[in-house]
């Protein structure tokens, strides 16, 4: 297959970066930043003239998705949504049935926005609820209360088509029946999408700092891998299985956009810190914008893009990029098209070890990490790859 051929293969989509938070939580290492004042004129123009650029490059692409991240999207202005939608619209061909995807934080004045938001032409949110309970809420740094959650969810699912929302699981002091109890509220509020992540301690981060003094301390690695157990069975019982790692939903409601990064599609990134990957005459690339909101606001003044840079992907590590995506996927890996990207086949003795010790499973030409290697998948990668 050519590399035009394969980049399209798994859709098309456009990843926007808004980097402002009210507050920078404890545990987050995305590029967020606090801000007294944004103008927001200039920086709706900036991303404007970002996606054209973007545009120009890549035309005659469908756009399957949108997803506005962060940071704290719900912060932006809406008409600011709307120019970006708008501007897409124009620049591209926007697909009928285009998944738009916003991150919003459950606050009270943020929900007020969300009927804006959808009359701008976004029909999925994705928010940062975290934890179920006020204690936690405030130990992970989070400007809301759980009542202020369920509000402002109440709200998001009446407006929007599909509504998703985030928990962290293995906090401080969390116990494994803590987290079963937690889960099976949170399913019972679910629409049709849960994030469950696992807490990690992120270097550069507020709790980097304080796990060192010991000052912090999490479930033990036994504990931890008990909740992931746990997630797994009750969100299948619950009928949401998980369809990628940290991920669960029902049949149909996958975060498209999401699948085209793990599915290895081509998307724009836009703002700062924003990444790409892109199917160009050239060959498939890498791109990546300037990573401080100024430095990239004053570099987009000059070039429209804010880039940091672009690398070319040579065969070998589009392949091996694409094993690192699919494999996090319930639906794993074409072993044919990871052949084709990097022209040589996986060890075919290896993969049977690896079959063998329960970590893999080959169903003709399509190789999936079994729940046992999902957990241990950068330990599998590195196995199936040397």
């Amino acid at each position: 297959m050519s590399g035009v051929t394969d980049g399209q293969k798994a859709g098309f989509g456009v990843y926007v970066h808004w980097p402002f938070c009210a507050a920078k939580c404890p545990y987050c290492d995305f590029n967020s930043h606090v801000r007294r004042e944004v103008d927001q004129t200039r920086w709706r123009d900036a991303l404007v003239r970002a996606l054209k650029a973007e545009a120009g490059r890549t035309p005659e692409r469908i756009v399957d998705t949108v997803f506005f991240g962060g940071g704290t999207p719900s912060l932006m202005p809406p008409e600011t949504v709307a120019a970006v939608i708008e501007t897409i619209r124009s620049e591209w061909t926007l697909a009928s049935d285009a998944e738009i995807t916003l991150e919003a934080n459950p606050t009270s004045v943020e929900a007020g926005k969300f009927r804006a938001f959808s009359a701008a032409g976004v029909n999925r949110v994705s928010m940062g609820v975290q934890a179920l309970n006020d204690t936690d809420l405030k130990a992970l740094g989070r400007k809301h209360s759980v009542a202020e959650a369920r509000a402002a969810f109440d709200i998001a699912r009446n407006v929007f088509d599909r509504v998703s929302f985030d928990l962290i699981y293995a906090r401080m002091g969390q116990s494994v029946e803590q987290w079963r109890a937690e889960l099976r509220e949170a399913l019972d509020m679910a629409v049709d999408h849960l994030s469950l992540y696992q807490l990690t301690i992120e270097a550069g981060t507020r709790f980097a700092d304080l796990y060192r003094l010991g000052k912090l301390k999490t479930p033990t690695d036994e504990a931890a891998a008990a909740m992931y157990d746990a997630t797994q069975k009750i969100c299948e019982e619950a009928g949401m299985p998980a369809y990628e790692i940290s991920n669960h939903a029902r049949p149909g409601a996958q975060s498209r956009h999401n699948l085209i990064y793990w599915r290895y599609g081509d998307y724009v990134g836009v703002g700062p810190g924003a990444h790409g990957r892109l199917t160009l005459e050239q060959g498939r690339v890498a791109t990546e914008t300037l990573l401080a909101p100024e430095a990239w606001l004053e570099a987009a003044d000059r070039d429209a893009i804010g880039s940091a840079g672009e690398t070319a992907i040579a065969p070998e590590d589009q392949a091996t990029e694409y094993l690192l995506m699919c494999l996090r996927l319930r639906e794993g890996a074409d072993l044919a098209r990871y052949e084709a990207l990097g022209g040589t086949a996986l060890d075919p003795a290896r993969i049977a070890e690896l079959v063998g010790d329960g970590m893999l499973e080959q169903k003709g030409t399509q190789l999936i990490a079994t729940p046992q290697g999902r957990i241990l998948l950068n330990a599998l990668l590195a196995k199936l790859l040397t």
